[in-house]
């Protein structure tokens, strides 16, 4: 097995990988200690056809030994839109080359997606890929291990091959499912969203929408929002976990006590020590006073759009019961189609939902419709459930 550190040896390469029509792609990486993952390692594999002797169509690319080493020649290979790139859970992967050099692989595809699409259930790992299609094992005696520490060991780099040379069989395995069942499609409008740069963007001014809070009064969504403003932009800034600044459970105890003076912080229960003090002390309490002096016109309102919706609870059980009937009969797996907070919201008549657009539609979204508008009913028989038209 190659291990590549120079410009030149990862151009040829690379070059070999463009009369392909696939490579298999991974990354080892760490982000335990940083806002950004830091690249470790990539692992790529072309199709065993191209091996001119065994073996030497599958590479380890080393960033960290190879530190003069340029990557744009594995960045153009990305941008060759006649070489399918295939990943297996693809985000964070993909986040690392965009976010580090500003491209996303194209065309793109994600095994695990695929799997979902193909009967293979809900976020499908890779080892059960593996077994069930390639019929091997995995050793994962490394999955943990240190990928920034080196020299890296036979039993680092035999586990990190592993993870692009089963990928070939199962590739080639639910790609040719895929056309099979005339799903290809459902695919590519899954990955449209690995593909979209804005996946990739955290925003500090969006940062408060992921945070779950218990009380929604607007003045207190005011400071969660500068505080999470502030924590994402010095996470950012600094290359730390946004963990490292302080936790979401403090962040709402500091936007329930809100604190006035470095004192006030000293009292918290939650809040880890370094922060009540220095820079991140004296952003914390800036924060909450923009909250605190945020006109009332200008406070952010909770969206109590779901809560207002008058649910059919029959109609909902009987949503569910459609749902698992189609995705039992097409090998989809559920939540990929629709969670329950979605099947509420159509039995609450919402119509601005993925469940009813897409490929989602033509498997589940046009019968939920028909099932509302009394236009279908269910029979069961046995174990089995049926959709009668009325």
């Amino acid at each position: 097995m190659q291990t590549i550190t120079t410009t030149d040896a990862l151009a040829a390469y690379c070059d070999r990988a463009k009369g392909q029509p696939y490579v298999t792609v991974d990354t080892e990486f760490l982000r335990e200690r940083t806002y950004y993952s830091k690249l470790c390692l990539i692992q790529i594999a072309l199709p065993e056809a191209a091996a001119a002797e065994p073996g030497d169509e599958v590479v380890l690319v080393d960033p960290i030994e190879g530190a003069d080493m340029s990557l744009e020649p594995l960045l153009e290979l990305f941008r060759d839109t006649s070489v399918v790139k295939v990943f297996h859970a693809a985000r964070q992967d993909l986040e690392i080359f965009h976010v580090d050099h500003g491209v996303l692989p194209t065309p793109l595809f994600d095994t695990q997606v695929a799997a979902m699409v193909c009967g293979f259930g809900e976020q499908a790992g890779y080892e059960t890929l593996v077994k069930r299609i390639a019929k091997a094992s995995l050793d994962k005696s490394s999955r943990f291990t240190d990928w920034s520490r080196r020299p890296l060991s036979d039993a680092q780099k035999a586990y990190a091959a592993a993870d692009v040379t089963h990928l070939r069989q199962i590739y080639e395995y639910l790609d040719r499912r895929l056309r099979d069942t005339g799903r290809h499609r459902w695919v590519e409008e899954e990955l449209g969203i690995l593909t979209d740069p804005a996946t990739y963007r955290t925003e500090p001014d969006e940062a408060w929408q992921r945070i779950k809070t218990r009380s929604n009064s607007p003045r207190f969504l005011a400071i969660v929002q500068e505080l999470a403003r502030f924590r994402e932009a010095y996470a950012q800034e600094r290359n730390i976990p946004r963990n490292r600044v302080f936790k979401d459970d403090a962040l709402s105890e500091i936007a329930s006590t809100k604190p006035q003076s470095h004192a006030d912080l000293g009292r918290s229960r939650l809040l880890l020590r370094e922060a009540r003090k220095g820079d991140i002390a004296d952003g914390i309490l800036a924060a909450v006073q923009r909250g605190l002096d945020r006109p009332k016109e200008d406070l952010p309102q909770p969206d109590q759009s779901r809560d207002r919706l008058q649910v059919n609870p029959a109609l909902a059980d009987l949503l569910r019961v459609l749902l698992k009937a189609k995705t039992e009969s097409s090998g989809v797996a559920p939540k990929l189609i629709a969670p329950a907070a979605d099947l509420d919201a159509i039995a609450a008549g919402e119509r601005d939902l993925p469940a009813l657009k897409g490929w989602r539609r033509e498997v589940f979204g046009e019968d939920a419709l028909k099932l509302c508008e009394g236009r279908i009913a269910l029979s069961a028989k046995g174990r089995s459930v049926s959709v009668i038209e009325i």
